[in-house]
């Protein structure tokens, strides 16, 4: 190879976070056009990458979506599990609750989005239930630490209703802070 060959051979760049950066434009993109809105095309201009890196990272554009909303419902699932971990009564975890689903769950539009779009994309595709079967043992799992099995079980279930509740124009501010208490305080029987 001559000296005016290798100076037109592009190099490749060494981008080790690349598939990183693709999962969280991805999440960004869905938070902000929902699953139907997001394409390859759009995430890859989102990430800043080229749109033949989106092959070589995932299999296709369910890979992707997998792995996006896995590591979603995984942090998600993580703060949960770690407000829970700091209680050290049932008291103590119903506060904890209160807490994750004012401070955590409803924290900013873009994780409500998120939320709803897995739930949304879960309930028509199979494939994608195993992300949201994982979020909820690990949360009921934690729920079981303070509670009986039913009592988490419905514990679970409000807190999921609360974000569709939320996320479709529901109440917020301190009468929804109030009602939020309440509902935790009656289910838990406290």
């Amino acid at each position: 190879m001559t000296e005016d060959q290798t100076a037109q051979t592009p190099t490749r760049r060494y981008d080790p976070d690349r598939r990183q950066r693709i999962i969280d434009a991805c999440l960004t993109i869905i938070a902000e056009r929902g699953v139907a809105g997001t394409s390859h095309r759009v995430v890859a201009a989102a990430a800043g990458v080229p749109l033949g890196s989106m092959t070589y990272h995932f299999a296709g554009m369910g890979d992707l979506l997998h792995q996006a909303f896995d590591q979603f419902a995984r942090a998600s699932a993580a703060r949960f599990v770690g407000r829970l971990r700091a209680a050290k009564s049932a008291e103590g975890a119903r506060e904890a609750i209160v807490a994750y689903v004012e401070g955590d769950l409803f924290a900013t539009p873009r994780d409500l989005g998120l939320t709803l779009e897995l739930y949304t994309l879960a309930a028509r595709d199979p494939a994608y239930r195993d992300i949201t079967e994982l979020w909820m043992t690990a949360s009921r799992a934690e729920l079981k630490r303070f509670f009986d099995p039913a009592t988490s079980r419905m514990l679970d279930a409000l807190i999921e209703g609360l974000a569709l509740h939320r996320a479709l124009g529901g109440d917020a501010g301190d009468d929804a802070r109030r009602d939020i208490r309440e509902a935790v305080r009656r289910i838990a029987q406290a």
